[in-house]
């Protein structure tokens, strides 16, 4: 079983990836009571917290809960990466994660994020920057490289790790291919096997379902998988791998009573968290992949999106539950959704 420092995940863990803008505590509740193993918060500008950012410090809520927990920051200059770090250290999570594969336009033209990617010099005192500043685990990101002519992740790897590093996540594109074609897991899996690499390494790109999940395992030796976009909008994906790698059998699609006991839960926590005006209106894009497959759904979502108070929206959930009361949805496959095309970045 992997250890990040002193932390002890289970066999061949499930991550819930880093997502700007919808790696809020709402969305981690439910991917947690789906089965995510370790899961972290949305990236934090190391810039906007030494700042004192409103939205910067937001971001540094969690629960109890959702331990083990990760806080992610990223940044292009030493001082303020090691600065926030310690900043981060007073909310207490368990380990603090560097982002160097955000391939966002804006965060890159500021030297941070998948930027860095072209500089591993760089790299490296950003990476020790923040390790000197901080006794919790620090943990890193990134990408295969920059391009297809700079696919330097064995040698990132490995100096990483030399300089404390205590697990790495490498999704497999370069930044230049931002979210296009396939993810290359074969430069992830040559990492796994470098006798000098110790360290965990966790896969990440393009697992939409479990019999991939098992194939990737099986083919590339990874001490686990990190998931983002395949959860959007479907965070039974982290236990449907799981009963699938113990059981090798594919469960059932969700229930209307599940899909309907996550909106409610979703919701709840958004109102709790945002407020009830903010709560309600950044729940509105989720009830469409939450409900997807219910035939005449359309005037019900219509309302969902449109009813201005959480109880109005509940009753019209129970509704729902009544008028599909029986209903057997189809397996269909995981839609994994682009939501950087909407990131607000």
């Amino acid at each position: 079983m992997p250890n990040i420092g002193p932390i002890q995940l289970p066999e061949f863990p499930l991550l819930l990836a880093p997502m700007e803008d919808v790696s809020d505590p709402p969305f981690r509740a439910v991917c947690k009571d789906n089965g995510a193993d370790l899961m972290y918060s949305e990236f934090i500008s190391s810039e906007g917290l030494i700042r004192d950012a409103i939205k910067s410090r937001q971001k540094l809520d969690f629960s109890e809960e959702e331990r083990p927990f990760g806080i992610q920051i990223f940044g292009g200059d030493e001082d303020a990466m090691a600065m926030s770090a310690r900043i981060c250290e007073t909310v207490n999570p368990d380990l603090v994660d560097i982002n160097f594969g955000c391939p966002v336009k804006k965060v890159v033209n500021k030297g941070a994020g998948a930027g860095v990617l072209k500089d591993i010099d760089l790299m490296v005192r950003l990476t020790e920057a923040v390790i000197k500043s901080t006794s919790l685990p620090v943990t890193v990101k990134t990408r295969l490289g920059w391009d297809d002519k700079t696919k330097n992740i064995e040698e990132v790897a490995e100096r990483m790790q030399d300089i404390g590093v205590k697990a790495l996540a490498i999704h497999g594109r370069t930044r230049c291919q931002l979210y296009k074609g396939e993810a290359d897991w074969t430069l992830i899996g040559k990492v796994k096997n470098n006798p000098r690499i110790h360290i965990p390494i966790f896969g990440n790109g393009d697992i939409d379902s479990p019999q991939k999940a098992l194939e990737y395992k099986n083919r590339y030796g990874i001490d686990g998988i990190m998931i983002g976009r395949a959860a959007i909008g479907y965070p039974w994906i982290f236990r449907e791998i799981k009963h699938f790698l113990k059981s090798g059998e594919i469960l059932p699609s969700p229930t209307l009573e599940e899909r309907i006991a996550v909106c409610r839960k979703h919701l709840q926590k958004s109102v709790e968290w945002k407020g009830p005006i903010v709560g309600i209106n950044e729940m509105r894009r989720h009830y469409t992949n939450y409900l997807k497959g219910l035939p005449g759904i359309r005037e019900y979502r219509y309302k969902l999106v449109t009813l201005p108070s959480p109880e109005a929206v509940f009753e019209v959930l129970q509704e729902i539950s009544e008028h599909y009361a029986g209903y057997q949805f189809e397996r269909t496959p995981i839609e994994i959704i682009n939501y950087h095309e909407k990131c607000p970045l």
